[in-house]
């Protein structure tokens, strides 16, 4: 039970890290307590990925195993303020195909899982969670259930933001919950969306509709948790209605697909991202507001960089060198800063109920439409991860 990687956590980001180093050198442990469930139905929790994530996806074997019948591009995205704001992208303006992709969950989830499985170079170890780590000079070791020891030169956490490896490791994490969950469902809409996104930041949260195939909207609504309750507690119909409502009937009535999930909205920064012999992806190294859209493309350009870095190290080199992983910190030091900030200091500017600053933040978004340099720049970033 000697490895090189041992990965904590089979979701997206530690299963992509996994796939990506396919063909490689290196002896892989995949650790997950369960293998996900077969998707059934529609996934209300889906993910707008960038299409440099969905490039990344394609290089890993993931993206062409995908059903193209569920997955919708995203041409164009209105945002509008609480006070007459508006701020509208266009692919075709920025000389793109799309802005992103709309794919659920599930689906990729179980996608990723499969292709792993076929790898040679990859061992599952699913059922129980870890019990115990340990981190020597040399090697860092993994107790599981049964008495199982692995033993490996590089840990990954890529166990969630209450990531264990992370609190095993001694890596500090301030987590700030913002009071607020993130309520998500499917519906079919009588108007066509034309694969357009809508954003609305209202008083009571922001909402946001995402084009999935025929006429279906996938929505999040971010929001406090006393309306978080109120809204799952609504019957289908009636939610519906509330929903048609916020958004001024933009897509006509609305017929529930899915019931009504929530989630905790939560913002996390971490001391950093490695220590000797253990690295962090993904949620286990920065949370964010789903307000930007951002979260798992975060995630997968996580697993990407490593996965490169790691590729390129000579055969000699001990990929649980802190001064190998400080290479893959750096890497990812500017691009989860930047999104982390940028999409807290809005929801907290949006947050606010002073007159003045709903003044200021509206008449950004009008002066943010009228700048093409500056709307294209922030299209070009949400779609490769650059300025």
């Amino acid at each position: 039970m000697d490895f090189d990687l041992i990965i904590v956590g089979g979701g997206l980001a530690g299963a992509s890290l996994a796939a990506a180093l396919q063909g490689t050198r290196y002896r892989i442990a995949l650790v997950e307590a369960r293998a996900p469930a077969v998707v059934e139905g529609w996934d209300p929790r889906v993910y707008a990925i960038s299409p440099s994530c969905a490039d990344f996806l394609r290089e890993i074997g993931i993206w062409q195993h995908l059903d193209s019948a569920r997955i919708a591009p995203v041409h164009a995205m209105t945002i509008r303020g609480d006070a007459g704001g508006e701020l509208e992208f266009a692919s075709y303006d920025s000389g793109l195909s799309e802005l992103a992709w709309i794919v659920e969950s599930g689906r990729m989830q179980r996608e990723l899982w499969e292709t792993v499985k076929r790898q040679h170079n990859v061992t599952m170890l699913v059922g129980g969670l870890p019990e115990a780590m340990a981190v020597e000079r040399e090697s860092v070791s993994l107790a599981l259930p049964g008495r199982k020891t692995v033993y490996g030169r590089l840990m990954v956490g890529a166990d969630g933001v209450n990531s264990w490896v992370r609190a095993q490791a001694g890596i500090d994490a301030e987590i700030t919950p913002y009071g607020e969950r993130g309520v998500v469902a499917n519906f079919t809409c009588a108007e066509d969306h034309r694969h357009r996104a809508f954003q609305w930041f209202r008083e009571d949260g922001i909402l946001a509709l995402l084009p999935l195939p025929g006429r279906m909207v996938s929505m999040v609504w971010s929001c406090a948790d006393e309306l978080a309750d109120s809204l799952l507690a609504l019957d289908g119909a009636a939610l519906c209605r509330r929903v048609a409502d916020a958004t001024g009937g933009a897509l006509g009535a609305l017929e529930l697909v899915t019931s009504a999930q929530a989630f905790p909205l939560r913002f996390m920064r971490v001391a950093s991202v490695v220590k000797e012999r253990v690295a962090l992806v993904g949620d286990a190294a920065h949370a964010i507001h789903p307000l930007s859209g951002h979260g798992i493309n975060l995630g997968f350009q996580d697993a990407r960089a490593l996965a490169e870095l790691l590729k390129k190290l000579p055969s000699w080199r001990d990929p649980g060198e802190l001064a190998v992983l400080r290479g893959y910190a750096r890497t990812r030091a500017e691009e989860p800063f930047l999104v982390q900030y940028a999409t807290h200091g809005l929801n907290r500017l949006f947050g606010s109920r002073n007159p003045l600053l709903a003044a200021v933040r509206n008449a950004g978004l009008n002066l943010t439409g009228r700048l093409p340099v500056v709307r294209n720049a922030l299209v070009r970033y949400a779609v490769s991860g650059r300025f």
